[in-house]
């Protein structure tokens, strides 16, 4: 039903262009992933240079670094040497649970945004930003530019970029100190790399059943463009075989801002499958494959259910790839099994 009320707005001449296109990407793409392609690499991200090679980015299981790896081939960034560009501080800001880094360009810089607390207040979690001029953000030298601030002093983290119609927007996750919930995602334009301007957007609070399973969680966005809209996955619910992702979408006209514009599935896009043992899949990432005409999503999870210890102390959430479906109506498509 859902579909339907979505696509309703299409002209019938997209989604006739839609449905050829799913017709050809069901048809012509062949790839393969030795997943996992990094283990013990939670929240990974993955860029696609122009070459068509890789540059990967993901939580240390120490939690206590940042690391790049970079493979011209994707089965081949497991094995791929890491480089530490940074690394925490002994106390104070940055020097504890460094968390969810993501690696983007802007203006022909780099950015490294990332979550981190201190050992005095082990989840005072705030948002902070790395910066480095170099062409490879394997090079060059990377340098700190503070805490990444919102409307409000509150655990914050997952802050994620992309640029629309020529504007860049930041979104991420956010406690509110009035509210029930863990986080919720918020969305706001970017002055510069470094700054939002206020005040941003409440999209998503975790309110639905399956978002709340431990804890009132709504994290890990990350956003693709296609056929006229803007999409954003999220992750929800405790980061056990529970933790699941979750969809927003809206047109690619629309004001990004408002908030009652943005569509939410009810039900989770992409969830915890045993007979592939897959669980807790979620914070993920899209990326091009190297030929560019396929989608890719990489997103962590672990392979068994019992966790070792709690689950930020169980190393095992590994990076996976699948290729990325497209159903007839346009809306992206994460069931079908053969893609993990």
């Amino acid at each position: 039903m859902h579909r339907l009320i979505y696509c309703s707005t299409l002209s019938l001449l997209s989604l006739a262009a839609i449905a050829s296109a799913f017709a050809a990407s069901k048809s012509s793409h062949s790839h393969h992933f030795d997943n996992p392609i990094v283990e013990q690499r939670a929240d990974p991200w993955l860029v696609r240079h122009d070459s068509g090679c890789y540059t990967f980015i993901g939580t240390s299981p120490q939690f206590d670094q940042i690391e790049l790896r970079q493979s011209c081939d994707l089965n081949q960034l497991d094995s791929a040497t890491p480089k530490v560009i940074w690394q925490k501080h002994d106390s104070g800001p940055m020097s504890l649970n460094i968390w969810a880094p993501e690696l983007h360009q802007i203006d022909d810089h780099w950015y490294i945004y990332f979550a981190a607390s201190s050992v005095e207040q082990p989840f005072n979690i705030r948002m902070y930003v790395l910066a480095n001029e170099h062409e490879n953000p394997l090079e060059g030298e990377w340098q700190e530019r503070g805490q990444l601030t919102t409307h409000i002093d509150s655990f914050s983290l997952d802050a994620t970029v992309f640029e629309h119609h020529g504007q860049h927007y930041l979104a991420w996750a956010q406690q509110d100190a009035e509210a029930s919930y863990n986080s919720a995602i918020w969305l706001a334009k970017m002055k510069s790399p470094t700054e939002i301007e206020l005040p941003p957007t409440l999209l998503t609070e975790p309110t639905l059943d399956w978002e709340i399973q431990g804890y009132k969680v709504n994290e890990g966005p990350a956003v693709i463009a296609k056929h006229g809209r803007i999409f954003m996955t999220y992750s929800a619910s405790a980061t056990d075989h529970r933790y699941a992702m979750g969809l927003l979408h809206v047109p690619e006209d629309a004001d990004l801002l408002d908030a009652s514009v943005w569509q939410k599935s009810p039900q989770p896009v992409f969830a915890t499958n045993a007979e592939l043992s897959r669980f807790g899949p979620g914070h993920n990432g899209f990326v091009k494959c190297p030929q560019g005409d396929h989608d890719l999503m990489i997103y962590h999870a672990r392979d068994y259910q019992q966790l070792q210890g709690g689950p930020l102390g169980d190393p095992n959430r590994h990076a996976r790839l699948r290729v990325v479906d497209w159903d007839e109506h346009g809306m992206p498509d994460f069931r079908p099994a053969e893609a993990d």
